[in-house]
């Protein structure tokens, strides 16, 4: 097997493991059910921040935090992406708790349509035909459960909306992703030590009162944050990011999966014609796609 074989297979290996980790996450939540969702977010912050940290003096990268940190236009657009992102984890730890996982994987479904539709308004790109009617269908997919079953699935909307913005802008950025999410979890961090220390009510936030199995479970989040990160930049450093694309459905339909399946959420009409024609949307996208990349080889 050639050196680039190789790569490649780890990239898929790789990309497997991020998505499948990002798919499965409603499992580790869901153990954390009696916490609040705003104490497992302050959690997920705290120990991502020490979990990133070690890595960054263990791999001796405090070099790439400077340039960042003395940019000021760079800080403003973390910090704004930032909250963005915070937001996001918040909504998606309510959603898994509160019985929305079906809410959420739709929200992920639909995160890589609005991802091309962004391209297209804000950095100019060139959207094939095909594209364009798979955004078409999505559209047409929310306004039918909208206007015809009279309800707005805005957890799906709000998960795909501020994961979409926070990624575009992260893509301006000049800002690898371990540096990234070490400074994302400084700005939150003295927010979320606040809310523990002075405002959060369930006590679990008391470490020396909790059993060691709660305790062992909120320090998880760390690693819960970070290991499908790390698996997804090294994923991208090995494949093309088109390549990369066709694994992101792993995660929402696992999450399907462990919805209707495991934790027993009820699939409304609604919801499933929404998702039909969701599926339909994202199939002609992955099908344009594919062709797009054979004709580029070919060429």
């Amino acid at each position: 097997m050639t050196d680039d074989a190789q790569r490649s297979r780890q990239g898929v290996l790789f990309a497997i493991a991020a998505y499948t980790m990002w798919g499965i996450a409603p499992i580790y939540f869901k153990l954390l059910q009696q916490v609040p969702a705003l104490e497992i977010l302050a959690h997920r912050i705290i120990w991502s921040f020490v979990l990133v940290l070690v890595l960054i003096v263990g791999l001796r990268r405090w070099y790439r935090i400077r340039p960042v940190v003395t940019n000021k236009k760079q800080m403003l657009r973390l910090t704004i992406a930032t909250f963005l992102l915070g937001g996001n984890w918040f909504l998606f730890i309510w959603a898994i708790n509160n019985d929305h996982i079906l809410d959420a994987s739709l929200g992920y479904y639909i995160n890589p349509l609005l991802n091309v539709a962004i391209g297209m308004v804000v950095f100019a790109e060139r959207m094939r035909r095909m594209q364009l009617l798979a955004i078409a269908l999505a559209v047409i997919g929310v306004l039918i459960q909208v206007i015809s079953f009279g309800s707005v699935p805005w957890v799906a909307l709000a998960l795909a909306c501020s994961f979409a913005t926070y990624g575009a802008i992260r893509k301006r950025l000049p800002v690898d992703s371990m540096t990234g999410l070490w400074l994302e979890t400084t700005i939150l961090l003295p927010f979320m030590l606040v809310y523990v220390f002075f405002f959060a009510t369930s006590g679990a936030s008391d470490m020396t009162a909790n059993t060691w199995q709660l305790n062992l479970l909120l320090i998880a989040a760390g690693i819960v944050t970070t290991a499908p990160l790390l698996c997804f930049t090294a994923a991208a450093q090995r494949i093309r990011y088109a390549t990369l694309g066709f694994f992101q459905y792993i995660g929402p339909s696992l999450m399907f999966i462990l919805a209707v399946w495991v934790y027993g959420e009820p699939l409304a009409a609604d919801k499933l014609v929404t998702f039909a024609i969701i599926w339909a949307a994202l199939a002609l996208y992955s099908l344009d796609t594919l062709v797009h990349q054979q004709r580029s080889k070919r060429a």
